[in-house]
């Protein structure tokens, strides 16, 4: 374990003055319910007809309003300089839209279950920010194949990098590299390598107004074969302002941001959505 250790912070020895004691010997097991709740949502979508047959509900959707539904929950568990969480996100926002003598319309802006299991080693240890290599493998897909198709997204993804984490701010700052096994297609199964930069952070404002924010940037590199509604670039961010109502429940404003590129499109397509959210928001210490 000892030599394990070792060749493990090699690479991030210009960081060891920053270095100072890690416990060895702490244990923690949370269950962190990021948030559980209802978001009153206007959403702006431009481009939506060169990414009509994208597997990508975000980018396919028509301007409107919705309610759409979040659960976002982690089991996080640190043992020394092990950090290991795995968690489950999904959301769901559907319109249903059935106009006088005229075929029901039905459209989907959100639609998104992400399952993941995280690893981060603390090499280094300095006012509270940990940095050190990370691990992640994750598998994404949704409730409803886009467009009433049978083309479900599907997407298994494994990546690898460096990462702070675990601080009073930054709970996840990383830098990876990202393969993708994608076979959303039966007929198509593509492998992709892309680079990321991805973000989790949590700032409170004053007692009882927190911001948070998550998101990523993923520019794909290579891939297996062509397939037109496969990405290129990818921009997700989310932005919330928490105000604690009472307990654990919580409401406040949000936006949220989706741009990406696709192979055999000329023009970006992003969706847009502000909306005020209701939250559940909370802790459970296991041990």
């Amino acid at each position: 374990m000892k030599k394990f250790s070792v060749a493990l912070c090699a690479v991030t020895m210009p960081f060891a003055v920053f270095a100072s004691d890690i416990d060895l010997e702490g244990k923690e097991l949370i269950l962190n319910i990021r948030r559980i709740g209802l978001d009153i949502s206007k959403t702006s979508v431009r481009h939506s007809d060169e990414y009509y047959n994208s597997p990508i509900s975000a980018l396919s959707a028509d301007d409107q309003e919705f309610i759409k539904g979040v659960f976002d929950t982690a089991l996080e568990y640190t043992h020394g300089r092990f950090n290991w969480d795995n968690s489950l996100f999904m959301e769901y926002g559907r319109t249903e839209v059935k106009p006088y003598n005229e075929p029901k319309t039905v459209n989907e802006s959100a639609d998104k279950i992400l399952l993941s299991s995280n690893l981060n080693y603390a090499c280094w240890d300095y006012d509270s920010f940990k940095f050190g290599p990370m691990a992640r493998a994750a598998y994404e897909t949704e409730f409803v194949p886009a467009n009433d198709t049978d083309n479900r997204l599907k997407v298994l993804r494994g990546m690898a990098g460096f990462a702070v984490f675990d601080s009073p701010i930054i709970k996840d700052l990383h830098i990876a590299g990202v393969y993708e096994y994608d076979f959303t297609y039966g007929h198509a199964q593509v492998s992709k390598l892309a680079a990321e930069i991805g973000w989790r952070l949590e700032y409170e404002l004053r007692e009882g107004v927190k911001f948070a924010t998550d998101g990523y940037y993923r520019e794909y590199l290579d891939y297996s074969q062509y397939v037109g509604t496969d990405l290129e670039r990818d921009l997700s961010v989310v932005a919330r302002m928490d105000t604690n109502l009472w307990g654990d429940f919580a409401l406040g404003p949000y936006v949220q941001y989706r741009r990406a590129k696709a192979r055999d499109a000329e023009n970006y397509g992003s969706n847009f959505i502000i909306g005020l959210s209701f939250n559940y928001i909370t802790k459970f210490g296991i041990y």
